[in-house]
Formats: structure tokens, C-alpha cells, sequence
């Protein structure tokens, strides 16, 4: 009888809310990989995307930033998990950003029957139902929540590990792999934060 009354209230809670996840920093060359998970009520979706929620790349860094408290405001819950350089490096970066989501999970107060993830691959540890949505955050609140929460969090740690590794021009390229940013890795060598089999495989050192 408890495990039917769970169940019951697993699905009464997906009728109520949203539960979107998703990642930051997968294709970077430098720093961890970053996730967040946002739960929405629907009537708070509505005024998140009247407040300008939309997929973090089309918003500017001021924006999301601004955004970033109303969003945890509303949420009915929220995690944000992130992966090292180390564990992408000895997991490679799909099981690395996996990983980085069941943590960003596990920090919610209650498991959701029902994940929507942005991308076409599945979240392979998960042992719940899971929808996979490409260009999920253009088309989902929660998922465009999920996306701002992860991209800023990330965005804040590069902006301090710019002043751990000075000259390397960190908090402008946040990591990613600029031409700009290949030429100093190519002046000066690689620092301890980049993925240096992910910079070998893609034959960019």
C-alpha cells in the first residue's frame, strides 16, 4: 500500500511540475562541467517566460545574471552539480556530464517520476522515465531555467580561476577552445584546469 501511495504521488507531482535538466561547459577546453536541475510549477513557467526566460545563449551575460534570482525564487526546487577536470579526463566528458547531473539530482528534496533533458542522448544512470529534448531549452521553461542557473554558476567560477591563472584570458573565453585561447595554450602550455586529452583527440594541441 506505501509503494502504490509513493507512486500516486510521484505522478500528482509531475502533473504539478516541470522538472528540466541541463549542462554547461561539455565542449570547453578548460574547468569543469556544470548542471542544473529546476522544478516549475506551471503557473511559475508563465511568469518566468514573461520575465524574459529563454535558452541562456540568446541572453546576455547581464540578463542571466538578473534572471538567476527570480528563477531560484520560483523554482520549487533546484540542484546544480558539476564534474573536474579529473573525472572528465578519467570518464570522458559524456559519463563526466552524466555524473554531473545525477549530483545536480540528488540535491533535490524529492526524485521526479519524469526528467525532460535538453539533447538527443539519454542520462544513462537515471532509473526514472525521462523525456530527451533537442534545443530543449527553446522550447521548456524549466529546461531554459536549468540552463541559465548552470550557465552562470560556471560563468562565476571562471571568472575566479581568471585570477588563478592569469594571462590565459579565462573569464572572456570561459574556457572554450577560442582561437585566441588555443594561441596562449600554444605560448604559454597547458594549466592543470584544461582537458588535455580532449584538447589532444580534437588535434587542437
Amino acid at each position: 500500500m506505501q509503494e502504490k501511495n509513493e507512486e500516486d504521488h510521484q505522478q500528482v507531482l509531475n502533473k504539478i511540475y516541470e522538472v528540466g535538466i541541463d549542462e554547461v561547459g561539455k565542449g570547453a577546453v578548460f574547468g569543469p562541467v556544470f548542471s542544473a536541475v529546476i522544478v516549475l510549477t506551471e503557473k511559475n513557467e508563465l511568469i518566468l517566460k514573461k520575465f524574459g526566460v529563454k535558452d541562456s545563449k540568446k541572453l546576455t551575460p547581464k540578463i542571466r545574471e538578473l534572471l538567476v534570482p527570480k528563477i531560484l525564487l520560483l523554482s520549487s526546487d533546484y540542484g546544480i552539480g558539476q564534474s573536474s577536470v579529473r573525472e572528465i579526463e578519467k570518464l570522458g566528458i559524456r559519463e563526466a556530464t552524466e555524473l554531473s547531473m545525477i549530483r545536480a539530482l540528488k540535491k533535490l528534496r524529492e526524485k521526479p517520476s519524469e526528467l525532460i533533458v535538453d539533447g538527443p542522448l539519454l542520462l544513462r544512470p537515471w532509473n526514472g522515465i525521462q523525456k530527451n529534448i533537442v534545443s530543449g531549452d527553446s522550447k521548456f521553461i524549466a529546461i531554459a531555467s536549468a540552463s541559465i542557473i548552470a550557465k552562470v554558476s560556471r560563468d562565476n567560477l571562471m571568472e575566479r580561476l581568471e585570477k588563478k591563472y592569469p594571462g590565459y584570458l579565462i573569464f572572456k573565453n570561459k574556457g572554450y577552445g577560442t582561437s585566441e585561447h588555443l594561441s596562449i595554450i600554444k605560448k604559454n602550455g597547458l594549466t592543470r584546469l584544461h582537458r588535455k586529452s580532449f584538447l589532444k583527440k580534437s588535434n587542437l594541441i
